[in-house]
């Protein structure tokens, strides 16, 4: 059998987020964050997207491009069991990992054809940071590829969990319109490390081009500086 395989990017993507800081823990969380998929110019023939477009949803195979970690260990410490306690690679969505491979189900919104850069994905609710590389798209099939009753793990008690935005409306100003509903979200998911809970403690968060400034006490976000970049 063949030992190791070559695999290169089909497509970057492009999105609001520049830093790993802020991005949503999973896929689909928040349906808000736009992205859009730009195909090398190998990828950008029309007829190799021919019957997408009646996919609402896809699955995007990508690459943790920001993994600086060359060995991987065969236990982890997830961030939502307070970073303290170990468990198998396997049952995690760790970065590092034997093969730096991430798996996502986003919201196809629509294909857009362009003369230069060939057809452009425009989708809904990656978890990806801007410029990750993606190695392959699938559709993705609700009767094959949904199970409602599936167990959870360890990573299911707290998928409900929000945090309370306070922001004042003439520091929301600053935010373009079209970015306001996606950045709330973003910080309702409480960007910060599980196990950090100083509500002295001040976090800085890029994205859309606008440095967010925030702190967090009990069950509320406080938003303290909004900023052009």
């Amino acid at each position: 059998m063949q030992n190791t395989y070559s695999i290169k990017p089909i497509a970057y993507i492009r999105n609001d987020f520049p830093d790993k800081f802020g991005i949503p823990r999973q896929s689909s969380l928040i349906n808000t964050l736009k992205a859009e998929i730009v195909f090398e110019p190998e990828y950008r023939n029309p007829e190799a997207f021919r019957g997408l477009e009646d996919y609402s949803h896809i699955w995007l195979i990508w690459g943790f491009s920001e993994n600086m970690k060359s060995n991987w260990t065969a236990t982890v410490r997830p961030p939502r069991l307070g970073g303290n306690t170990r468990m198998g690679v396997f049952a995690t969505r760790s970065p590092f990992r034997p093969n730096p491979l991430g798996l996502s189900s986003v919201r196809l919104e629509s294909i857009e054809p362009h003369s230069e850069h060939g057809p452009i994905l425009h989708i809904l609710g990656a978890d990806l940071m801007n410029g990750t590389p993606i190695f392959d798209i699938k559709p993705y099939l609700p009767y094959a590829d949904s199970h409602p009753e599936a167990s959870e793990g360890f990573a299911g008690p707290l998928k409900n969990y929000s945090l309370r935005i306070e922001c004042a409306p003439e520091l929301l100003e600053h935010v373009p319109s079209d970015k306001q509903e996606a950045l709330l979200a973003v910080l309702a998911q409480d960007p910060r490390p599980s196990y950090q809970n100083n509500p002295e403690r001040i976090y800085g968060l890029r994205f859309a081009g606008m440095e967010i400034k925030f702190r967090v006490e009990n069950d509320v976000l406080y938003v303290i500086h909004i900023k052009h970049l």
